[in-house]
């Protein structure tokens, strides 16, 4: 009774091994534009965020300026120059928006603050503006396009205009990609 039984061996044919690798390889290059145009959805809801980061504290600053005019007002830990004909934060200087992105909570580490000039590679800034760009994104033409755009406030009580992406198409999410 000690019968030797061949025992049958399991595994896959080389046939079926192609099979699955031909699937697997038809889903990949269907999956992958999905996941390839999310980069550009998160760097906008990023940059939407950091608007509405730049919104509160410039709303913040407004209100406290109200209650206690003031060439200065402290926010996290950091100075705010304001502007007093406006009772916004101002951004004069280079000093000035760096404190306001600071002040918003926008890292260093995160973004880059332009606050003059302009290229291929960078957003267009004039004099009373400054824009936050991704990190990720600076140095290339992608940048010049998807940014934060923070204007200074110049009349009294008007609130400062603060735009993501390029003033012609503000919320366009081809431009972050």
């Amino acid at each position: 009774m000690n019968k030797s039984i061949k025992a049958a061996q399991g595994g896959f044919t080389l046939i079926e091994l192609i099979v699955v690798i031909v699937i697997l390889g038809i889903l990949a290059a269907t999956a992958l534009p999905k996941f390839a145009s999310l980069s550009g959805e998160a760097r906008l809801a990023s940059l939407n965020a950091a608007k509405g980061s730049l919104s509160a504290t410039s709303a913040m600053t407004h209100g406290k300026y109200l209650v206690a005019p003031s060439a200065t007002i402290a926010v996290e830990g950091t100075n705010v120059t304001m502007n007093t004909t406006s009772g916004y934060p101002s951004t004069a200087s280079a000093a000035q928006a760096n404190a306001l992105a600071a002040a918003a909570g926008l890292s260093t580490a995160d973004y880059t603050v332009y606050t003059t000039g302009g290229s291929g590679t960078r957003p267009t800034v004039v004099a009373g503006q400054f824009a936050v760009v991704p990190n990720s994104i600076i140095n290339t033409a992608t940048a010049a396009k998807c940014f934060v755009l923070y204007t200074s406030s110049t009349a009294a009580n008007t609130p400062p205009t603060i735009t993501v992406g390029s003033p012609t198409n503000p919320t366009a999410v081809k431009d972050c990609e």
